[in-house]
């Protein structure tokens, strides 16, 4: 499973349209989002910025957006975001939603999770970071 994040910028006085849309997905569009092996999707918002995150289950990811891009439906709601949003200013050539390199990830194995400490030793060493 891959984990994919990205990034666009939404223009201020798209914000109420967007947020309308993305509250009734059309069916078609997340039925395509599923046949393309991506689940966990999620878009953020904050002060303009759009944050994605999905999670990628097939073997060619490639192949699959464009199997996504196919999808007659797909380009329609396209349509209509793609004015309501500007590539970042460091956008590569040809690049829409700008992808973001992972740094950390932390996923427990609960039998291997320790004990939780109550020292408050920990939460100082943070506050000073």
């Amino acid at each position: 499973m891959q984990r994919v994040a990205q990034i666009i910028q939404l223009n201020p006085q798209d914000e109420a349209a967007y947020i309308r849309y993305h509250e009734q997905v059309w069916p078609t569009v997340l039925a395509t989002i599923a046949a393309c092996n991506i689940s966990n999707y999620s878009i953020f918002l904050r002060n303009g910025l759009l944050f994605s995150y999905f999670e990628y289950s097939g073997s060619d990811l490639i192949a699959d957006m464009e199997k996504m891009s196919a999808c007659i439906d797909t380009q329609r709601w396209w349509s209509i975001m793609d004015p309501m949003q500007s590539i970042m200013p460091d956008a590569l050539p040809g690049e829409k939603w700008s992808s973001m390199r992972e740094v950390f990830h932390f996923d427990p194995i609960p039998a291997e999770q320790p004990e939780i400490s109550q020292d408050k030793t920990a939460s100082r060493e943070f506050d000073r970071l």
